[in-house]
């Protein structure tokens, strides 16, 4: 089993459902970890409810690459060093195709796409010289394309396909790379509000305890693509 302790891990979107349990997991573990948003007091609540020492609060808008710049230097700055990525920021717009607009469209795909390549390109080079991880979280949705969801569809079909082609370029760097396909999740996806009724969906804890048990993996063995269903449906 691989020791994280002391590593440093960049999970993007971390101030609240997935990224916060995420973090979450990783700090009860000894990870060193950084979290970003676009809204830096939105990160600065997150880091204070997370409550350790050894975490990082960054404003970065992951659509735009020199925001993601910026965030991995001064990561490298405060801890020396990045082991782990989590390519997390994301959100949903849906409607009709016929009815979708241009706007919820681009938003889409240059969050979560084109978001998840940026992440991956302005951290690469660490990851090359610590022989590091790369978590993308992208959605069943990525496989199982339903009505209204064209935009949301396309953008993780897209991560998924992304996340599967950079695993095979950057395997020979000794760096892993792996996208998780959650399915029904209890989370503030789409302005929702977590209560008692999403008690039988995934808790962001289950995906935190998830990307530790990965991380501890044997280094000879790469789930390189791994979707997660609740247990029952509602």
């Amino acid at each position: 089993m691989q020791n994280i302790e002391n590593k440093v891990a960049y999970i993007t979107g971390g101030t609240k459902g997935i990224g916060f349990g995420i973090a979450k997991a990783l700090l009860e573990n000894g990870v060193k970890v950084a979290i970003s948003g676009r809204d830096i007091d939105a990160v600065e609540k997150a880091k204070e409810e997370l409550g350790n020492q050894n975490i990082l609060a960054l404003k970065s808008d992951v659509r735009n690459f020199d925001d993601e710049m910026k965030a991995v230097e001064k990561i490298i700055a405060t801890y020396g060093k990045l082991d782990i990525v989590i390519a997390n920021a994301g959100l949903g717009k849906f409607a009709p195709v016929d009815e979708m607009s241009l706007e919820d469209w681009n938003v889409m795909i240059d969050t979560n796409l084109t978001g998840a390549f940026h992440t991956l390109k302005a951290t690469v080079e660490q990851l090359k010289q610590n022989k590091g991880y790369y978590f993308s979280i992208a959605s069943l949705a990525g496989t199982n394309f339903f009505a209204q969801g064209a935009g949301y569809n396309a953008s993780k079909f897209g991560v998924v396909g992304f996340t599967q082609a950079a695993m095979l370029d950057l395997r020979n760097y000794d760096i892993k790379c792996t996208t998780i396909m959650p399915g029904s999740v209890t989370s503030h996806f789409n302005e929702h509000i977590p209560n008692e009724a999403d008690e039988w969906k995934i808790q962001p804890s289950d995906l935190g305890q998830m990307i530790v048990d990965l991380l501890k993996m044997n280094p000879n063995v790469l789930p390189s693509k791994v979707e997660v269903r609740p247990t029952k449906t509602k």
